[in-house]
């Protein structure tokens, strides 16, 4: 991994850790240390705070606004752009990826005038896009925590061709990333075709920051994937998960994260969504104000100012659909019923909207709707989407939530519709619909409940039922006998899908554990 240029000796750079090298400079520049271990974080009662109540709602805030405690001393008072690298850069699509993208980054100090450089060759940026910073602070607690300011720009890229790969650099005053010296920092993307035949989307869940995290990240990028799923609790800055203000919670993991997951997602669309874990209670009422600040999505949502993980986007013939599972979780309600029935509303309009314009239609979010492991099935989540979904017929659903891999046979009305074993092919008009649990990103793994084993891949296949259960309205755990648990696999592993058009379209979708092993590949036919 790559050491930020940032003005640490190279010698002394080498010998630190990315929270030791963010640390020192904060302390060189602020004077203030601001980057502390989760593991020495606590809980606490934290008050509202100015910066994000700007940032988290969309509106942009110039340098000149940010803490000016950030900024080193000097002559003048300002930073030096040149010591200052950005890091974290993750790209998004907009509302229509063959033409939009959006670009974000970090830096850990407030700057002057940062922008995007643009062209169609590496060495030639010669568009330059100005870029809007969302700077986030987050309240000390006594005894536990300083106070933290943290920096984030974000530039939309409207207008592109369809099917191009174009190179990007960002910068900054006094740091130029078209510069001879700052080349090695230039990216690239591609825009989706006008007409896509073939291409590969990557999901999972559940990621965080771990050198397994960072493993899966890498396998990923050599799929070549046209843009990647996040279905939530993406950082674990918010390590208990419950939405509450008392969680403990420690934002420089966020620093972290970031520069981990730059190794792709500076070239593959980072599309994500909200899980328990990214419902952070000190930036706005229902806790998605740092996940405005930290990412650019697509604004086509029920309400993209306070949902900004509910969203579609189409690429080729397969329609995307991203859902907050906190609007309608028994398990964990802290943000439960926050849209007021919205999310639900936009749900049936887009579904159906999909439904006649694409051959497939997906849709990810959190919560599990069928699972057998440590969080089990979310009855809300089943009461108030599982009838749409059968409604306009959604081909394949991603959820995270559950740290193990685990596919369902097509369930219609709540029951095996048909057995899909490994290698099979389904008809989502005539099936059911398949349910994946993809939640091995890199955080701690789960398990199945007890005796139950690992079916995958190569490995006979443990037994036709299982006991679990699922939560229901009053936080029950409501027992379940399920015969629908068809493939489990508890390691590290992702999600892939091949989506191919023409007369019979299909979607090839395929679970790779960490080491590249396939352990369950399954077909999508619709009509076949």
């Amino acid at each position: 991994m790559d050491t930020p240029d940032v003005g640490i000796p190279p010698q002394l750079a080498r010998r630190m850790s990315m929270a030791e090298q963010y640390d020192y400079l904060r302390t060189k520049f602020s004077r203030r240390r601001a980057l502390v271990s989760a593991g020495a974080v606590a809980g606490g009662l934290l008050t509202g705070c100015s910066g994000p109540g700007t940032a988290a709602a969309g509106r942009s805030a110039s340098p000149a606004s940010a803490s000016s405690s950030a900024t080193p001393s000097g002559p003048t008072g300002k930073v030096d752009g040149a010591v200052v690298t950005p890091f974290g850069r993750h790209l998004a699509f907009g509302a229509d990826p063959r033409t939009q993208m959006r670009i974000s980054w970090q830096v850990p100090l407030a700057v002057g005038k940062p922008y995007v450089r643009v062209g169609l060759e590496p060495g030639e940026l010669s568009r330059r896009i100005e870029a809007e910073v969302r700077d986030l602070h987050t309240p000390g607690v006594e005894g536990v925590r300083l106070a933290l300011d943290q920096y984030y720009l974000h530039a939309a890229l409207d207008g592109l061709r369809p099917g191009t790969t174009y190179y990007y650099g960002v910068g900054h005053e006094g740091f130029d990333p078209a510069s001879r010296e700052r080349r090695s920092t230039v990216g690239s993307f591609t825009t989706a075709p006008a007409r896509a035949r073939t291409f590969v989307f990557t999901a999972f869940g559940d990621q965080g920051v771990t050198p397994d995290a960072l493993a899966n990240d890498e396998l990923i990028l050599g799929r070549e994937p046209a843009f990647h799923l996040h279905a939530g609790d993406i950082c674990y800055a918010d390590v208990t998960g419950h939405g509450r203000k008392t969680d403990i919670y420690d934002p420089t993991a966020w620093d972290l994260f970031l520069k981990q997951t730059e190794t792709v997602a500076r070239t593959v669309p980072w599309m994500v969504t909200t899980g328990n874990h990214d419902m952070e209670a000190w930036y706005s009422p229902n806790g998605y104000g740092g996940q405005s600040a930290r990412f650019t999505l697509p604004d086509n949502g029920f309400d993209a100012r306070n949902a900004p993980g509910v969203y579609s986007f189409t690429y080729g013939n397969v329609g995307i659909v991203a859902l907050d599972a906190n609007d309608v979780s028994y398990e964990i309600p802290a943000n439960k019923g926050y849209s007021g029935g919205r999310q639900t509303a936009w749900l049936d309009r887009r579904l159906g909207e999909l439904r006649k314009e694409v051959d497939f239609v997906v849709v990810f979010f959190h919560h599990c709707a069928y699972s057998t492991s440590t969080h089990a099935s979310d009855g809300g989540v089943r009461d108030a989407w599982l009838p749409l979904f059968t409604k306009h017929q959604v081909d394949l659903v991603i959820n995270g939530h559950n740290h193990v891999y685990e596919r369902t046979d097509a369930i219609r009305d709540g029951r095996v519709g048909r057995r899909v074993p490994v290698g099979a092919s389904t008809d989502p008009t005539r099936d059911g619909i398949v349910y994946v649990t993809a939640g091995g990103a890199g955080k701690s793994l789960y398990g199945f409940p007890p005796g139950v084993k690992d079916s995958y891949e190569g490995k006979a296949a443990d037994r036709e039922s299982v006991e679990t259960y699922h939560w229901t309205r009053s936080k029950d755990r409501n027992p379940d006998t399920v015969e629908w648990s068809r493939v489990r696999y508890t390691g590290y592993s992702f999600l892939s899908v091949e989506a191919e058009a023409g007369p019979a379209p299909r979607l090839k979708v395929s679970a790779l554990a960490q080491n590249g092993r396939r352990i369950d590949h399954f077909e999508v036919r619709r009509g076949a």
